[in-house]
């Protein structure tokens, strides 16, 4: 992912087929009747990569995915790391190093669980489209 988006923020474009395995996964989750749907919480002014991330998600968003973004300043409450649901029993708790996944924890605490859940669907309300967030912040530096 690093070229890709090294590529992106030197030319406002790249090659998506380093994402395309993703994509496939979506679309065949979304055809099997599933919902894949993810709330971005960002910092502003936008990074680099949460340019590229906000230029990508339009193909997440093609492909079936409902990616949706929050600035943090209005995610005040929520945890203060990252992390992704598989279901209402199991979650990753996601480390990272300059945008790059290194490695997560799995969590299936059924109280942590719960409170996961709530901070996602809390989350999710206050949160706007990826393209109106586009519209608003994609052009800034």
């Amino acid at each position: 992912m690093r070229e890709p988006m090294a590529r992106y923020l030197e030319t406002g474009t790249t090659d998506m087929a380093w994402l395309e395995g993703w994509l496939n996964t979506v679309r065949a989750r979304v055809a099997g009747g599933r919902v894949v749907r993810r709330v971005r919480v960002v910092s502003l002014p936008l990074s680099g990569y949460n340019r590229f991330g906000l230029w990508t998600a339009a193909f997440n968003n093609d492909a079936g995915e409902d990616i949706r973004y929050l600035a943090r300043d209005g995610a005040a409450g929520l945890p203060e790391f990252d992390y992704w649901l598989f279901d209402s029993h199991t979650a990753a708790r996601m480390h990272f190093d300059d945008g790059v996944a290194l490695d997560s924890d799995l969590i299936t605490d059924p109280t942590t669980m719960v409170e996961l859940n709530y901070q996602r669907d809390a989350a999710w309300h206050r949160a706007i489209t990826r393209d109106e967030f586009a519209a608003e912040h994609l052009d800034q530096p």
